[in-house]
């Protein structure tokens, strides 16, 4: 009965996402549309789809959990969040529109050559599937423990299938219907998280001032951390590592940055910016606080949690909770994955198809563009079927916090676009472009080193802060190989 339920929802909420891609690929479904949804994107629309697409459904499970072991800490690191916005609004978006970019790594072309421009946009390849993976992988084996289980459908029938809805609601006009997808996603997760909230209190009898008394009291509540300089949770590293994991993970990402540069002007789209990146501490301190809730509500009804801290909203929710709650939390989780995959895939197109393949949003011949459009879908399908192999890697791997191995990979993986865009904003000197991919690979390489000799040597866990020490790798690198007498 629960699994019949659960897939009910999942039904009539893709007929919505497929009314929605019908209506926006009725005038056209050429790349200008799926690059650049054609520059008319109003920035108050992709403000909000914006939080659904950085708000996955990682979030949605992995921050109420992780207060179980790390309190309410990661708000030091949403806090940076909001400054790494401010860096994206006022130095990079500027840059990207002055350069009229469909890609943001057009820069590095500009900037140091081809070689530079290859390696930058293959960084986010690599990165972008893995973690768009990871993230969506967490929704896949909840949705099996709920539904697909009960029915003996294997875990590959299931990733298959949500993948191929995706696909099918975004293959035609892309970004352009992300955006309102990604619109109507962002509204009913956070109605879901908000009404969840709501639940939970009530069967703990708590009104608006008891749960604010609640949370307060709780041992759980510790938001700072300014006495332990070895911690990973220290105030310092957190909120430093959340603002430059901010502009690598947003402002040097094709994903994220793809639908502000669908808005036509600049000051548009740094509104979009800053509104969206006031956002983020609300709503990460109510998926925090629901946490805390979880873990009272638990205590006082002797519910044995789940070693996994990723598990314990989904074991509550759909155990403790009742029906009502359960497709509420459903509902809520498939909007924030789908928001998150589906930007995701075409974002990766996007730069496989520009970076890659050197192709064009408009192109003047009639012929070349029909002969681009049959390449772009072939690459959207193509890249589809790399999701799938990725998330059932993911399953045979495991891991305790999804989310924590996200920005774990960010930190090595956007370590050299890091240094390489902050060397060429704010240096003069021009390295050698056929070295830079070599500078770029042994970065990420040192900095492993160096997390295991600290880790052996001096028993200190390298935290999110490996993402500043990659970058500055990347950038002194960069120095050594360029010539001061070339400067730009």
């Amino acid at each position: 009965m629960q699994s019949a339920y659960i897939l009910i929802i999942i039904a009539v909420y893709f007929g919505v996402l497929m009314l929605i891609s019908y209506l926006t690929s009725r005038k056209g479904s050429g790349n200008d549309e799926f690059f650049r949804a054609n520059k008319s994107s109003k920035w108050y629309v992709v403000a909000v789809a914006m939080i659904g697409t950085s708000i996955s459904g990682v979030t949605f499970v992995s921050v109420p959990g992780m207060v179980r072991n790390l309190d309410m800490t990661y708000m030091q690191m949403v806090f940076g969040f909001f400054f790494g916005y401010l860096v994206i609004a006022y130095v990079l978006l500027p840059l990207y529109y002055k350069l009229n970019l469909t890609t943001i790594y057009g820069y590095l072309d500009q900037r140091y050559g081809p070689k530079s421009y290859k390696t930058g946009a293959w960084f986010f390849l690599i990165s972008k599937i893995v973690g768009a993976a990871a993230r969506l992988y967490l929704v896949a084996f909840i949705l099996q423990r709920l539904v697909f289980d009960a029915w003996g459908v294997p875990f590959v029938v299931t990733v298959v299938g949500i993948i191929t809805v995706i696909w099918l609601y975004s293959h035609k006009s892309g970004i352009k219907t992300i955006i309102w997808t990604d619109w109507l996603q962002t509204i009913l997760f956070i109605t879901a998280l908000v009404l969840i909230v709501w639940q939970v209190s009530t069967r703990l009898n708590l009104d608006f001032g008891g749960v604010v008394t609640a949370i307060s009291e709780s041992s759980h509540s510790r938001i700072f951390v300014f006495d332990d300089w070895v911690s990973t949770q220290n105030f310092f590293k957190q909120f430093f590592s959340g603002m430059f994991i901010t502009i690598v993970m947003t402002g040097l990402d094709q994903d994220q940055m793809q639908k502000n540069l669908t808005i036509r002007t600049l000051k548009d789209a740094q509104k979009n910016v800053v509104s969206y990146g006031f956002a983020f501490a609300p709503i990460n301190f109510l998926f925090l606080s629901l946490g805390v809730l979880l873990l009272i509500f638990a205590e006082q009804n002797a519910i044995v949690l789940p070693e996994i801290s990723d598990e314990i909203l989904p074991v509550i929710a759909s155990q403790h909770l009742g029906p009502v709650v359960l497709g509420i939390f459903v509902m809520g989780i498939v909007a924030a994955a789908f928001s998150s995959a589906d930007s995701a895939l075409t974002a990766l197109t996007t730069s496989f198809c520009v970076d890659i393949l050197n192709m064009k949003a408009i192109s003047q011949n009639k012929e070349k563009e029909k002969k681009d459009i049959k390449t772009r879908r072939i690459v959207h399908l193509a890249i589809s079927a790399v999701f799938v192999l990725i998330i059932l890697l993911i399953e045979a791997i495991g891991s305790d916090s999804i989310i924590n191995a996200i920005y774990k990979l960010a930190s090595y993986t956007y370590g050299p676009l890091l240094g390489l865009y902050f060397f060429g904003l704010y240096t003069k000197v021009k390295p050698t472009d056929k070295f830079v991919p070599f500078i770029a690979i042994a970065a990420p390489v040192i900095c492993f080193v160096i997390e295991i000799v600290m880790m052996h040597l001096f028993s200190y866990r390298v935290g999110y802060e490996l993402l500043l020490i990659n970058g500055l790798i990347t950038g002194m690198g960069l120095y050594a190989i360029s010539f001061r007498n070339k400067k730009i």
